[in-house]
C-alpha cells in the first residue's frame, strides 16, 4: 500500500491457500485504515459461518466485523458513497461480476482490500481470483506450512469425500500441502471408500 496517495483508486489482492494468514493479513491492514480514520466497510460472504456471521476472524482468532453478502450486487447495495477503504475476505465466493464492480470502485478513488483462495482442492485457478489477480495493482501471495512435511505450502488439502467445488470448512475438512504432499484425487478416494462402507453396510443388513 505504499504507493497510495491521496484520492488514487487502488486494488490489493492477498491470495494464497488456507491456513496461510491471508484473514489476518486482511485484518491487519484494514484496522490500520481505521487507525488512519479513514471510512472503512467489510464483507464476508453469506455462506462462510465457520466462526461468526458478522465478523472476518482468521484462525489465530484476530477479528473484525464484517457484513454478510452474497455477491457484488449486495456489496454495491450495503456500500456507503463515503467510504474510503472497502475489505473483502473469501472473495472466491462472490462470483465472477466482482471483478468489473471492484474495477469501477477503483477508477472511482477507493482503495479495495480483498483476500481469497487462488486456487481449489483440485489444485486448478479458483474463479474469480484469478481475474481478480490480473486487475488488481498489489499483490500479495501468502504460503502456508505443509501439515505433512513442514515445508512452505500453497495447495489446500480437501480431506473429506466431496466433488462440490465450495465445501465450507477449517481443520479436520483441510490441510495446507506443499507441491511434493498434494494429493487432488484424495476427496474422490474419499468418496470410494465411503460408497464401499455403505454398500458393505446395506449387505450386513
Amino acid at each position: 500500500m505504499n504507493a497510495m496517495r491521496g484520492s488514487l483508486g487502488w486494488i490489493e489482492v492477498v491470495c494464497g491457500p488456507m491456513f496461510s494468514g491471508k484473514s489476518e493479513e486482511l485484518i491487519r491492514r484494514l484496522r490500520r485504515a481505521e487507525i488512519a480514520r479513514q471510512r472503512v466497510q467489510i464483507f464476508k460472504p453469506a455462506i462462510d459461518e465457520r466462526y461468526a456471521t458478522n465478523q472476518i476472524v482468521s484462525h489465530d482468532d484476530g477479528r473484525i466485523h464484517a457484513e454478510s453478502v452474497s455477491n457484488a450486487t449486495e456489496v454495491q447495495a450495503k456500500l456507503d458513497v463515503r467510504t474510503e477503504v472497502i475489505g473483502i475476505d473469501e472473495a472466491q465466493f462472490l462470483g465472477e461480476a466482482m471483478v468489473d464492480f471492484v474495477v469501477r470502485l477503483a477508477d472511482m478513488g477507493k482503495r479495495i482490500v480483498i483476500a481469497g483462495l487462488d486456487t481449489d482442492y483440485l489444485g486448478r485457478p479458483f474463479h474469480p481470483m484469478p481475474e481478480l489477480l490480473a486487475v488488481a495493482d498489489e499483490i500479495t501471495k501468502t504460503l502456508a506450512i505443509c501439515m505433512q512435511c513442514g515445508n512452505p505450502a500453497k495447495h489446500t488439502q480437501r480431506l473429506i469425500a466431496s466433488e462440490d467445488l465450495i465445501v465450507v470448512g477449517a481443520a479436520g475438512m483441510y490441510e495446507a500441502r506443499c507441491r511434493r504432499c498434494f494429493e487432488p484425487n484424495l476427496a474422490a478416494v474419499e468418496i470410494q471408500k465411503k460408497k464401499q462402507m455403505e454398500l458393505i453396510t446395506a449387505v450386513a443388513r
